[in-house]
């Protein structure tokens, strides 16, 4: 089970975006992850007719190590700690550790 997953709402913690917040879209292998307008890049694409893709500069998010990235938490508004405990019933969940309050119910 992983502390970030496709769907949450994260914080950037370092790096040029610093602050700024968005979903998850993708998590990548060897700890990486996308977030919807982290991370943003201006590449050249290449015409292909073929494809139907036409060319010029894309806008493109890359992937960002999960390590600069904290857990959004609503109570507090800030990024937040994510650790794991199990409710009396079995049930593994994720929880922020600065309040003890359950992420995913």
């Amino acid at each position: 089970m992983q502390k970030i997953r496709k769907g949450d709402d994260v914080i950037v913690r370092t790096g040029k975006d610093k602050g700024k917040s968005g979903r998850v879209t993708k998590i990548l292998k060897d700890d990486k992850i996308l977030v919807e307008g982290i991370n943003q890049v201006k590449k050249n694409q290449k015409p292909n007719p073929n494809a139907g893709v036409t060319g010029g500069i894309i806008v493109k998010d890359m992937p960002i190590a999960i390590s600069n990235i904290g857990l959004y938490n609503p109570v507090t508004k800030k990024a937040d700690r994510v650790g794991f405990k199990f409710l009396e019933d079995g049930k593994k969940v994720r929880y922020f550790k600065s309040t003890n309050e359950v992420v995913d119910a």
